[in-house]
């Protein structure tokens, strides 16, 4: 079944969950204004799946039940998958900005490899439950939330030494029937209009944290669940072109004793050892997430090359024969691309681990998640340069109604007698909502965190990254061995347990059918060409 975006707010109707924004209770939240432009963007990823242009992207077929599901939802086999799902997830995010149900596909693909490995191990029939729920979910087509990063208390000490155990989500009781679950998660991507919540651990467990690690799946409106959140971009701020449209609303999930039946019950740290799986789950999750996150990004600096361009058009400028304007476009386009082409590059050169699942590169997924991570700051700037100092100094659209200047405004404001008043307004608000306001700093802040911080990212490229055989090569160049004059080897800093789960592969560059989607901005319309 695949729901239009009318048909997934429907579904959120008939659900009652418990939810807080800015301190007021919210009684239905997919008609509730400060929720809107969240619902409106996870919204595209049900109606591009219909689009028949859009098929090839936003439907792939599962391969454990023969069923066509949406792209958000499906396991990645082959590196085509990972090619579609960037594809995807780029497309959807130059129209929305950020969709938010990308990250229900990374958790799917890093539980799917989890409980393989844990039935593979002892026979456990985790995996067999996970592939019911994931079918089920599949099957209606359902928003999931990823409740990953806890709390976390202290940082300095682990989750079993925390004074307030609740800051971490642990299984407080276990029953014949289930687990009763406690405790909080800090940041939960669109937690308010989801279907469900994945409950995941967010860092690895120690046999004392057994307790902590826990996997599993809870419904938004399970007893026990509330949910403080942010509203969801700028909801009913004139001024807001593209945010009062489309946004997304992050909320804090509180568990109060929220009791999960052991049929959704995917890891649980105290059964049979399996708080080892943790640490695999978590990063595992955090390298497809990255791989997404290239893509997203890569969407939202689609906008921005197109604003800009259309700005210094608005402002009676032709890039392509300004030669300052165009050299800070292409550095804007050399970011974009450079950035996306590691996310390809980690599709290409993937691998499939022994659950049939295909992995993106670590070093790759966390070299592209890095550089945008990082550069999100030199894309603002780059847009900021070509735009020129109005996007902050504009007055606000309440100006553009008042009859004492309203009119001298609009004559002596605009530049080009074929671009009117109102679309360099337009285009300059648009600008200045995406990279010089409260959400610009938000998009700046997510780009930063999301998915890890980058000393995370640091972490694990130098893991993936295959040093020793580069030494090994400059030890062959100066064929005498690199040996001290004792006999040992002066190479001291080696990777124990570095590599990817399958070990070292030659990588070989899979036959591809490939056709990017073009790059459609349908915010404006390019002025008229004089």
């Amino acid at each position: 079944m695949f729901l239009s975006s009318d048909g997934y707010r429907e579904s959120l109707r008939a659900l009652k969950p418990r939810v807080y924004v800015d301190g007021e209770l919210i009684q239905n939240v997919a008609d509730a204004p400060q929720l809107a432009p969240g619902v409106n963007a996870l919204g595209l990823t049900y109606d591009f799946a219909l689009e028949e242009a859009y098929r090839p992207l936003m439907v792939a077929q599962q391969h454990t039940s023969g069923r066509e599901v949406n792209r958000m939802l499906h396991i990645d086999r082959n590196p085509q998958d990972l090619i579609n799902k960037l594809e995807a997830v780029r497309l959807l995010c130059r129209e929305g900005g950020c969709v938010q149900r990308y990250l229900v596909h990374d958790g799917f693909s890093a539980l799917y490899q989890a409980t393989y490995a844990m039935a593979e191990e002892d026979g456990t029939e985790h995996h067999a439950r996970f592939l019911n729920y994931m079918h089920d979910v599949q099957d209606q087509d359902l928003a999931v939330g990823i409740a990953m990063t806890d709390g976390k208390g202290d940082r300095s000490l682990r989750p079993h030494q925390q004074w307030n155990g609740d800051s971490y989500v642990h299984i407080k009781e276990r029953r014949p029937n289930g687990i009763v679950i406690r405790g909080v998660k800090a940041i939960v991507t669109g937690a308010p209009y989801m279907h469900e919540l994945l409950v995941m651990p967010c860092r690895n467990m120690t046999e004392h944290d057994a307790d902590f690690a826990v996997c599993c799946a809870v419904p938004i409106d399970a007893k026990g669940v509330t949910i403080s959140a942010r509203p969801a971009g700028r909801p009913g701020q004139a001024a807001a072109k593209f945010s009062g449209r489309y946004g997304q609303s992050t909320g804090v999930v509180i568990f109060d004793d929220v009791f999960v039946p052991t049929e959704r019950v995917f890891l649980d740290g105290g059964e049979r050892n399996q708080w080892r799986h943790s640490h695999g789950l978590t990063r595992t999750y955090a390298t497809h997430h990255r791989h997404s996150c290239i893509a997203a990004r890569a969407g939202f600096g689609d906008l921005l090359i197109g604003a800009g361009v259309l700005m210094s058009e608005a402002n009676g400028l032709n890039v392509e024969v300004t030669p300052h304007l165009r050299d800070r476009m292409v550095e804007l386009i050399k970011t974009v691309e450079g950035f996306f082409a590691c996310g390809v590059a980690a599709s290409v050169y993937g691998f499939q681990d022994p659950s049939g699942v295909f992995q993106p590169d670590g070093v790759f997924s966390n070299v592209g998640k890095l550089l945008l991570a990082t550069q999100i700051y030199d894309m603002h700037r780059l847009a900021h340069e070509v735009s020129g100092g109005l996007i902050v100094s504009l007055p606000g659209p309440d100006e553009d109604h008042n009859p004492a200047t309203a009119g001298d405004l609009s004559t002596m404001l605009q530049t080009r007698e074929d671009v009117p008043h109102e679309k360099r307004m337009a285009v300059t608000r648009l600008l200045e909502d995406l990279t010089a306001s409260d959400e610009a700093g938000w998009y700046s802040v997510i780009s930063m965190h999301g998915g890890g911080s980058p000393e995370a990212m640091k972490r694990e490229i130098y893991r993936y990254y295959p040093v020793e055989d580069r030494v090994e090569v400059v030890k062959r160049l100066l064929d005498r061995g690199v040996l001290a004059e004792d006999g040992k080897d002066l190479t001291k800093d080696r990777q124990p347990g570095r590599c990817c789960p399958v070990g070292c592969q030659a990588r070989e560059t899979p036959q591809l059918d490939f056709k990017p989607t073009p790059i459609a901005i349908p915010i404006l319309e390019k002025p008229a060409a004089e």
